[in-house]
């Protein structure tokens, strides 16, 4: 059996699917290879980076070929980090080399897959990106690796882990590679995408006779099953990350990726897509918890800790400040009393955190209670304040043009953020996308949003006339303009955001 990790995403940690599939193989002993498709095809097009045939270069695509590898040798650095201008440089330089090595109907970079004549939200052009493999920039890197990996270990099962859509066009190429040239390999497609389309009402599965299974949700009890284990009951395995290449990834250390839990403890929240795929809260005891991420820790000896939860539990939160993982870690936390504890935070930072992720989402408080947060801004405002008292470093995540909201409320947001602008690390900005299979969709005026049968989102008609276009006009000369703003999104670390955003704030620690 191979498990497959396709183009493109962020490859700056292992991928966490991958691994708990692997554990799960390893704890019954069935062999098996792992295959990061990803990082391997990104640091192929680096390597190979220069100039496309009959084409010239501008002095910026010629110092970005120029310095392709050593900017890829640099994003492993910790001295890189030290100075947010010599890493923007590395990473944006690092990005539009990858971009100009390709045909310009298509644009990759290290988190971006776009082709202007295939979509990935539509079935018909991913069963054309399997039909015409060929044409797929990566096609000259995963034709001869999965060929040889395939001659040489005659695996009968192929599955591949599709999370994004920047994935799916590429996922679907080598796929149609492995039909064309391979057809007795079965294959299995699972992940975070594949979950999102099957849970949609509407599903109808188009890719009959491409695809031979299907799996939505964790994957591990259906792969062992397919591999001939039928007594399969436990719910989880240790993952084993021992099978990928930990010194490639683009940070500067090993990253641990890990999930403590599936789904979301407080799911109220509207419009979550949490509860549109009625995904359930599946917590792992925290014994465990601890007990694999000490046998992990000890095994990789990571530089970091990415716990990968829709929000870190209590419960959680209070074991890792009593028994600290020895490792310096992150992840996100819902806004809650409990952080406004200095004592409690001090204990977590002296438990190794050096960073949480807040989904605040508006600086409005009716917005907040119409979307069921379940967030009181004063207890916002004190959690912002003692952690950066405790030295734990926040990114903020705002979320507009959400139903409730209108130009009063977004401006709110925007007062919210400028009183803590000294609390707020780190900010994320994002438009409002209504999930198509959502229960609140019902009451709302909606028109298609992609041209595509596997869009995931619906457009709508904002109810008190907020459109997509105004809160992007309210955002581009408003609220980034301000330059109180202007000043936290700088710090921002491009591309990877806040993959890498902790190794900021590790320096100081």
């Amino acid at each position: 059996m191979i498990l497959i990790h396709p183009p493109v995403a962020k490859p700056s940690e292992p991928p966490a699917g991958i691994a708990r599939l692997s554990g799960a193989l390893t704890s019954r002993g069935i062999s098996h290879r792992i295959l990061d498709a990803n990082l391997e095809g990104l640091l192929y097009l680096i390597h190979l980076s220069k100039p496309l045939p009959g084409t010239s270069s501008d002095r910026w695509t010629s110092r970005a070929f120029r310095n392709a590898s050593g900017n890829n040798t640099s994003l492993r650095s910790r001295q890189t980090y030290l100075n947010i201008d010599r890493y923007k440089r590395a990473v944006i330089d690092l990005d539009h080399a990858i971009e100009k090595s390709v045909e310009s109907e298509v644009i990759i970079g290290l988190a971006n897959y776009k082709d202007s004549t295939l979509s990935p939200l539509r079935s018909a052009d991913l069963i054309q990106a399997a039909e015409r493999t060929e044409i797929n920039p990566f096609y000259p890197y995963f034709s001869k690796r999965l060929r040889d990996l395939i001659e040489k270990d005659g695996p009968s099962v192929a599955g591949f882990s599709l999370n994004y859509l920047s994935q799916a066009l590429t996922a679907f190429a080598m796929i149609g590679f492995i039909r064309q040239n391979f057809p007795g390999i079965k294959i299995i497609l699972g992940g975070g995408l594949i979950t999102s389309w099957m849970k949609n009402a509407d599903w109808k599965d188009p890719f009959t006779g491409l695809i031979d299974t299907m799996i939505a949700g964790p994957g591990e009890q259906q792969l062992l099953s397919i591999a001939g284990i039928d007594n399969a009951n436990k719910i989880h395995y240790t993952p084993s990350y021992d099978s990928l290449p930990l010194n490639d990834y683009l940070s500067p250390g090993r990253i641990l990726p890990y999930s403590a839990s599936g789904g979301c403890y407080w799911n109220r929240c509207s419009f979550c897509p949490e509860m549109a795929e009625d995904n359930p809260y599946i917590p792992l005891p925290a014994d465990r918890v601890m007990d694999d991420l000490n046998k992990l820790a000890t095994n990789i000896r990571p530089s970091l800790v990415h716990l990968l939860d829709n929000a870190i539990s209590a419960t959680l939160l209070k074991r890792l400040a009593a028994d600290p993982p020895g490792v310096p870690w992150y992840g996100f936390a819902r806004v809650s009393k409990l952080l406004t504890d200095l004592e409690f935070c001090k204990a977590l930072k002296d438990s190794g955190c050096v960073m949480l992720k807040l989904g605040l989402e508006s600086g409005d408080q009716a917005v907040l209670d119409k979307m069921q947060k379940g967030i009181d801004l004063e207890t916002a405002s004190l959690v912002l304040k003692t952690l950066k008292k405790a030295g734990i470093a926040t990114y903020v995540y705002l979320l507009f043009g959400t139903p409730p909201e209108s130009l009063t409320e977004a401006r709110n947001t925007l007062e919210f953020t400028l009183r803590h602008k000294d609390e707020i690390g780190f900010l994320n900005i994002a438009l409002f996308n209504m999930p198509v299979c959502g229960p609140e969709v019902a009451g709302y005026k909606t028109s298609r949003f992609y041209e595509g049968d596997l869009s995931l989102y619906t457009d709508f008609v904002h109810p008190n006339g907020w459109g997509r276009k105004n809160v992007r006009h309210f955002l581009d000369n408003e609220f980034k303009r301000h330059p109180a703003v202007s000043a936290i999104l700088q710090k921002d670390p491009p591309v990877f955001t806040s993959n890498h955003a902790p190794f900021f704030v590790m320096r100081h620690g």
